[in-house]
């Protein structure tokens, strides 16, 4: 059964864009060789995401690496939103229902991830009690404002746990 990962970069204040959504500052801590998120993207079946993310910035607007994944994955994507597209992208389905958008999610990822993108489609998640793990990778940069990893004010105390062999910063969300 397919588990729903939350992965994002952040900046070590604890941003995953800038303000109003910036994903600029992105570009240059995305390149190189990554093993942990060639794995990740090796293992994902369907992508889970927020319309602001879906329809918002892109570190690669008008390249080749557009996308998610830096423009590698080519799969399901399904889109939480109130206010589905007349006519829809092919390969997207959109849902106005949470555990709904999870469920189609799930079912298109068969045995491998969900991965959640999206700060505020993470947090509804995890009060939801739907999230598995969460994976963060750390850019060295200070953005100061912006969306941070998991905005929750007034949420409840949540326990990770690294998983086992994993890289740092990959935890299991305990139930």
């Amino acid at each position: 059964m397919a588990k729903l990962l939350y992965s994002a970069t952040a900046s070590l204040d604890g941003y995953i864009a800038g303000p109003g959504g910036d994903m600029s500052w992105l570009t240059e801590h995305i390149t190189g060789d990554n093993p942990t998120a060639d794995r990740v993207l090796a293992n994902v079946g369907a992508i889970l995401a927020g319309n602001r993310t879906f329809g918002g910035d892109d570190p690669n607007r008008g390249t080749d690496s557009e996308g998610a994944f830096g423009g590698r994955y080519h799969g399901p994507v399904v889109v939480l939103t109130h206010r589905p597209p007349d006519d829809p992208p092919e390969g997207v389905t959109f849902a106005d229902d949470l555990h709904r958008a999870v469920a189609q999610a799930k079912e298109a990822a068969g045995d491998r991830y969900v991965n959640v993108l999206g700060a505020d489609i993470a947090k509804q998640c995890l009060r939801a009690g739907l999230l598995d793990e969460i994976l963060i990778f750390f850019a060295p940069v200070l953005l100061g404002d912006g969306v941070r990893i998991l905005d929750d004010p007034g949420g409840a105390r949540v326990r990770l746990t690294p998983i086992p062999g994993e890289t740092a910063h990959w935890y299991r969300v305990d139930r």
